[in-house]
C-alpha cells in the first residue's frame, strides 16, 4: 500500500494536500456556475473527505436533498441505505462514505422526474475532486449518467452493466434507488435477490479493512 507521502508526491507537505483538498471543497459549494438555469438555484450538496473508503457516485441532489442540503435525504437515500446495510451514522460519517453526484445541484424537475445532471458540472469539479480520494477502495456508479463517467467501457443497457459486476474490480454499478425505477426492480428480481447481498459484503469490506 503506498504511503500518504507517495500519494501525494515526494517532497509535498501533507498540510499542503489538505489545505488544497480544502480550498477545492470550499470553492464547489461556493459555486453559482448554472445560476441561470437552475429553477431553484445553486445549492452544492456533497459529502467528501479525504479519507473515505466508499465512493457513492450519484446523479444529481432530488428537491428535497436540496431543500434540506443533505445527501440523499430522501425517499431514494432511505432505499439505498437500507441496500447496501448501512446505518445513517454509517453513511452519513464522511471519513468513511463519500458522496459525489454528477451534478452537485438539483436541477430541475421534468415530464417524468427530475432532469438529468447539469453537463457543465463534471467537467469542472469531479475530476479535482476526485483526485484527491486516494483511499477509496469501492466505487459505486448509481445511474446510467454516474456508470458512463466511470464505467466508459461498458456498452449496452444498464442491467447487462450491473449484471457484469465481475468485469469491473473497483466500480460496481447500481440502479438508482429512487421510487420511480419500481418498475425496473420488478423486471430484474435477480437484482435485490442475487446481487445486493454481494454488494453489501463488498460494501462492508471496503469500509472495515484497515
Amino acid at each position: 500500500m503506498r504511503s500518504e507521502r507517495d500519494s501525494v508526491g515526494a517532497g509535498e507537505p501533507t498540510q499542503v494536500r489538505r489545505a488544497s483538498f480544502d480550498a477545492l471543497v470550499r470553492d464547489a459549494r461556493r459555486c453559482v456556475r448554472c445560476a441561470p438555469v437552475l429553477p431553484l438555484g445553486p445549492r452544492p450538496v456533497f459529502q467528501l473527505h479525504a479519507a473515505a473508503r466508499l465512493l457513492i457516485a450519484a446523479q444529481a441532489p432530488s428537491r428535497t436533498v436540496h431543500e434540506t442540503g443533505v445527501a440523499f435525504n430522501d425517499a431514494s437515500g432511505e432505499r439505498l441505505r437500507a441496500w447496501l446495510g448501512l446505518t445513517r451514522d454509517v453513511f452519513y460519517d464522511a471519513r468513511r462514505v463519500a458522496i459525489l453526484p454528477m451534478g452537485l445541484c438539483f436541477p430541475g424537475g421534468g415530464a417524468s422526474g427530475d432532469l438529468p445532471p447539469r453537463p457543465e458540472c463534471a467537467p469542472v469539479w469531479r475530476a479535482p475532486l476526485l483526485a484527491h480520494l486516494r483511499h477509496v477502495r469501492l466505487t459505486l456508479a448509481i445511474g446510467r449518467h454516474a456508470v458512463r463517467y466511470h464505467l466508459p467501457q461498458a456498452r449496452g443497457a444498464l442491467a447487462d452493466t450491473v449484471r457484469a459486476w465481475r468485469a469491473h474490480a473497483d466500480c460496481m454499478a447500481l440502479p438508482h434507488p429512487s421510487p420511480r425505477n419500481n418498475g425496473w426492480l420488478a423486471l430484474n428480481p435477480w437484482f435485490e435477490r442475487e446481487l445486493l447481498p454481494l454488494v453489501r459484503e463488498r460494501v462492508a469490506q471496503a469500509l472495515d479493512r484497515p
